[in-house]
């Protein structure tokens, strides 16, 4: 079993943690084997996905040796005491929810917890949360994550919700730890067609995007 150190440093290493919602939960296994395929292996199934437990249970099964497997979408100690029984490696919720940290913890997972005010943030940060998730993203920016960084440069920042393969980039170089990449990724039409390949495609994209960002 991997700690909760080396967890966390597959999600920052990688860079890009992909978002995974669908309302028709036999869509995961295939757009999972996508996404690694792609060379995303940071996974994040939400509570939103119908039968979530269960869907995270079959891809951990599936891909657990090749995958970091996390769930997100997590508003209670019950949901996280489930997904934690199915299996998760780690946890996300986007609201502050410090109650959890303790949980997650305890568990040796790591948990980012929900924040969209510089004080939120500090406040996730003070509760023990490994990383913040900024959501949503796109009313910050680049540009605001900057600002949040300047005082607050011990800040793991994950921007959610906005984050496109124009802009993963600039989120990087802005001082995030890690992007949260999903209704750009599992685009409509992807879904709508169970285009795989496709999805394969824009997960390597957004991972060279992010590892090009870096280098520079």
């Amino acid at each position: 079993m991997r700690t909760q150190a080396e967890i966390s440093s597959h999600l920052t290493q990688l860079g890009v943690i992909a978002v995974i919602r669908t309302p028709r939960p036999e869509q995961v296994l295939p757009l999972c084997a996508a996404l690694v395929e792609g060379g995303l292996t940071a996974l994040e199934i939400t509570f939103t996905v119908p039968n979530a437990c269960n869907v995270v249970a079959a891809v951990v099964r599936e891909f657990g040796g090749h995958a970091t497997v996390g769930v997100g979408t997590v508003l209670t100690a019950l949901q996280l005491k489930s997904a934690l029984d199915a299996g998760a490696e780690f946890f996300v919720t986007p609201i502050l929810r410090p109650e959890l940290v303790p949980l997650a913890h305890a568990a040796g997972r790591p948990i980012m917890l929900g924040s969209y005010t510089p004080t939120e943030a500090q406040l996730a940060h003070e509760a023990g949360a490994d990383f913040v998730k900024l959501f949503p993203a796109d009313n910050h920016g680049p540009k605001g994550v900057r600002a949040f960084c300047a005082p607050l440069p011990h800040l793991r920042i994950v921007p959610t919700g906005g984050v496109t393969l124009a802009n993963a980039g600039e989120f990087i170089k802005a001082g995030c730890a890690a992007v949260g990449v999903g209704s750009t990724l599992l685009t409509t039409e992807i879904l709508a067609k169970n285009d795989w390949s496709a999805l394969q495609r824009l997960a390597a994209d957004y991972i060279a995007t992010v590892q090009a960002a870096r280098a520079s």
